[in-house]
């Protein structure tokens, strides 16, 4: 953890703090910003290798600020709200989060999940020299982390490319949600499988038409596949 820098965006100065405190003793750098042109700003300037992301915040809110992060940067965003609906945990999934923790939470769980993320981080950062998948229409390179689509590099969040890799990897094969939970996520992943259903969905609205000869089967009761057609 030693150079792990996490940014810290709420306007609830006494919880900031109190992160800020628990976190510096597991041994990160910590900064704080308290609404979210400042979460902004600092994201520039700071360059964290995490951000921990409240909602309501005055003078730009999480969504906002996470849709301008993901514009610059694929570090991992981890939203801390109160608001626990699950149209929320979805949203924040679809605008790029990593993960979604809800208020009040148990700072043990919220530590233990900013571990998995930022490991989950550091694998992505250096996948092996080989890591490309071709099939027609379609090229995913792991090492670049791209998505091609008949040859035009298409602009993919880092989960929805890892998840779209690793069933094309595996192509006929059908993996339950929590099987992708552990293999893309890590299994270390304290998320629910709806995270699976909602990248899914973005794949397919990504891929829709590209080719007749696969496509992202669910397999009802099951799970989902990479499908070649013959």
């Amino acid at each position: 953890m030693l150079d792990t820098k996490i940014l810290i965006v709420d306007d609830d100065r006494a919880l900031s703090d109190s992160l800020k405190a628990h976190f510096e003793t597991e041994g990160y750098e910590v900064k704080l910003a308290s609404d979210g042109n400042e979460g902004v700003s600092n994201f520039k300037l700071y360059e964290p290798d995490l951000v921990l992301l409240d909602i309501m915040l005055p003078k730009k809110d999480g969504w906002q600020v996470c849709r301008e992060i993901r514009e610059l940067s694929n570090r991992p965003i981890i939203m801390v709200s109160a608001k626990s609906d699950t149209f929320d945990k979805v949203l924040g999934l679809e605008l790029g989060a990593d993960d979604y923790v809800v208020k009040p939470f148990d700072i043990k769980e919220l530590s233990a999940r900013v571990k998995a993320v930022l490991r989950r981080s550091k694998i992505q950062m250096a996948p092996a020299e080989n890591e490309v998948v071709r099939f027609d229409n379609i090229e995913i390179s792991l090492q670049k982390y791209e998505l091609k689509i008949a040859g035009k590099q298409i602009d993919v969040p880092p989960k929805e490319l890892e998840l779209l890799y690793f069933l094309a990897s595996n192509y006929n094969h059908v993996f339950t949600r929590d099987q992708l939970l552990d293999k893309v996520w890590g299994f270390d992943y304290l998320g629910d499988s709806r995270t699976v259903d909602v990248h899914v969905k973005r794949l397919r609205e990504k891929l829709e038409g590209v080719s007749d000869k696969w496509y992202l089967k669910t397999v009802w009761g099951v799970g989902y596949k990479f499908e070649l057609l013959n």
